[in-house]
């Protein structure tokens, strides 16, 4: 039996979802998806994932759309926000509102990125 915590990670950019799965693969048992439609997809085949990093800026739907969509049907998953363009009133409302856990700029640095994990699953 796998004990190891199961992460999605969410971004349209494949080399972001690979550095993800290479810096982290070892510690967590990690999904990736390239788009909103993908990882919501994910979600509902994986119920085991417990926490989600989703990148802001993705064509066809953003992070705070796919969180949406997500916790409806993941009411217990926690969610993150990474992004490269600075926190805006959408992410700022999101975390008013307990929609998302975090925000995370990007480039992620990898110890932020365990500190949360640690601190969200608290």
């Amino acid at each position: 039996m796998n004990t190891r915590k199961s992460l999605l990670y969410v971004d349209d950019e494949p080399m972001n979802l690979m550095l993800f799965e290479l810096n982290f693969g070892s510690d967590y048992m990690i999904f990736t998806a390239d788009s909103g439609i993908a990882g919501l997809e994910i979600l509902d085949a994986n119920p085991e994932i417990s926490i989600v990093f989703s990148d802001m800026r993705m064509p066809g739907m953003n992070g705070i759309d796919f969180i949406r969509k997500a916790k409806k049907n993941c009411p217990t998953v926690k969610f993150l926000i990474l992004t490269g363009y600075g926190i805006t009133d959408e992410i700022q409302d999101a975390l008013y509102a307990g929609l998302i856990a975090k925000y995370i700029s990007k480039p992620f640095n990898m110890k932020d990125i365990k500190e949360s994990i640690t601190e969200i699953s608290q």
